[in-house]
């Protein structure tokens, strides 16, 4: 068989066919791989497929050879992602707000070409993007850039933070005013993104949506607050404050049913120290930005979930559920 102009690439479209085109089910024969070359223009005999093959697996490439006659072939037998790791993938990119309709479905073809053309149909059938509560800003991207530029100078980043008005538009906070952080970390929590940054002018750590932050430039002046980060722990962070709105943190103790043990580990982790009361209560002594969020939560709750000291937060989330009356 004559070669084709393609003949160096033969062994690399090999790959591509058995990734694309095969699996354990669906093994593909000698003769129908070489059918699949010349659609490549690459001319092969039966002999040197059998030597190709034999490379592609000394160098790692997972391929199962089936010697069966009745449906025997070769098959890629692992990828670099399972099936299973590319759904969960699409199914992150699926729920996150922070990511546009646009960039989501980009971001799952991508991921759809990483499986076999069987394995793109249940990926396929499981996408759900339109309709989502999604973030328009499609600059988010370039501002993760910046910022992790800025972290990787050690220099502060300077932006305008942007928040929804009444006609559903975008406009900046302040008037404009530039804000200037000194950014450390960046985390998800509650389907969004944020930055987590030193603010000098406050004098403490504060947090910023990714998606709504706007016209960023990475400052010529160096990152200050260094020590405010020495033992910061984003995990904690993120935990004691509810929905990530900002608050004093102070120290906590609930008491709670044993049935809603799991509630307290689920929000606050298993570090914290709980303590049975009686058979029926038990209490827990925890971290927490105290907001009117933190009030919320507890007041969903039911009374099933209790503020039992210090004094004063009792008193004042008692307040709070006579506003709320």
């Amino acid at each position: 068989m004559p070669k084709g102009i393609n003949q160096k690439l033969k062994l690399l479209y090999i790959v591509k066919i058995l990734e694309k085109m095969t699996d354990e089910a669906h093994p593909m024969s000698t003769s129908r791989l070489i059918k699949e070359l010349e659609k490549y223009e690459i001319g092969a005999e039966r002999k040197s497929i059998y030597d190709d093959i034999a490379q592609l697996i000394d160098f790692g490439y997972d391929i199962v050879i089936n010697k069966s006659k009745r449906d025997g072939g070769y098959y890629m037998a692992s990828r670099q992602f399972e099936l299973s790791e590319l759904k969960l993938l699409v199914d992150s990119v699926q729920a996150s707000r922070f990511i546009t309709a646009k960039k989501s479905r980009e971001l799952i073809q991508k991921l759809e070409n990483m499986a076999s053309d069987y394995d793109q149909v249940q990926l396929k059938r499981d996408v759900y993007v339109n309709n989502r509560v999604k973030t328009e800003n499609e600059s988010i991207y370039y501002v993760i850039n910046d910022i992790y530029e800025a972290m990787r100078l050690n220099k502060q980043i300077g932006f305008k933070y942007m928040d929804w008005n009444i006609d559903k538009k975008m406009q900046a906070r302040k008037n404009g005013q530039i804000y200037e952080v000194s950014p450390f970390a960046l985390t998800i929590k509650d389907e969004n993104y944020y930055l987590i940054a030193f603010d000098a002018n406050a004098g403490k750590i504060k947090h910023y949506r990714v998606d709504k932050i706007k016209d960023e430039n990475v400052l010529d002046k160096d990152r200050e607050g260094n020590e405010n980060f020495n033992n910061f722990d984003v995990a904690t962070y993120s935990n004691r404050s509810f929905g990530m709105y900002g608050g004093e943190t102070q120290t906590v103790t609930l008491g709670f049913e044993h049935r809603y043990v799991g509630i307290i580990i689920d929000r606050f982790g298993t570090d914290i120290d709980i303590r049975k009361i009686d058979d029926e209560w038990a209490n827990a002594r925890v971290e927490v930005n105290i907001s009117g969020q933190f009030y919320g939560w507890i007041t969903s709750l039911g009374g099933n979930v209790v503020i039992e000291s210090p004094a004063d937060i009792r008193n004042d989330y008692r307040s709070y559920l006579e506003r709320l009356i």
